[in-house]
Formats: C-alpha cells, structure tokens, sequence
C-alpha cells in the first residue's frame, strides 16, 4: 500500500480549538508496549469528541480520522511526550487511535 504524500498539516483555528478543549481530560491513553523495533500506544478519544473535530480530518473512504501529523493531532488535545507518530486508525472504533516510535 503507497503511502499518503506528506503534506502541509491544517491546524484547527482557535474557534475550533475551543470546541475541543472540553473533551481533553477524558482522553484516555493506554500503557505502552512494545516489539523489537517500535514502542506503541493507543489514545481512546471520547466518542462524542468526533462528532466536533474537523471534517476535513476525516477519511472519506474509511470515516474514520485520517492519519494526523504531530501539530493535528496535538491540537485536538492529544499530549504525548516527543517521537510519538500517529500510523493507524481502527476503522471498528475510530475513536482510537494508534501511535508508534522507534525503541530507544
């Protein structure tokens, strides 16, 4: 599968931004784990939060969120320490998201 070509990320505007704000402390991440090559996680939004994030972050194909660059996915309120990359939605449950970054 080819990858997406890398483009400029939309950043939410502030409107957008405090919309969100909200739904922050109950985003839940998961503990992470790991294989020989990548440390992962997953981040569980609140399912009401998707219904105030951007439609252009959605995938029109799949419905669930497109794979966002670190300055998207931070500005819906998504805090992780630095290296995280988002790489997979689960389109069963698109209000997870899954991160990965290289073992140290």
């Amino acid at each position: 599968m080819e990858r997406a070509r890398r483009r400029q990320p939309r950043l939410l505007t502030e409107n957008e931004k405090a919309r969100l704000d909200e739904f922050q402390e109950l985003i839940h991440y998961s503990s992470r784990y790991s294989d020989d090559k990548f440390e992962y996680r997953h981040v569980t939004l609140p399912k009401s939060m998707l219904k105030v994030i951007p439609r252009d972050y959605i995938d029109n194909k799949t419905g669930t969120l497109r794979i966002l660059a670190e300055d998207e996915w931070r500005g819906l309120g998504i805090t992780q320490s630095l290296g995280w990359e988002h790489y997979e939605t689960h389109t069963p449950e698109p209000h997870i998201l899954l991160f990965k970054r290289a073992r140290q």
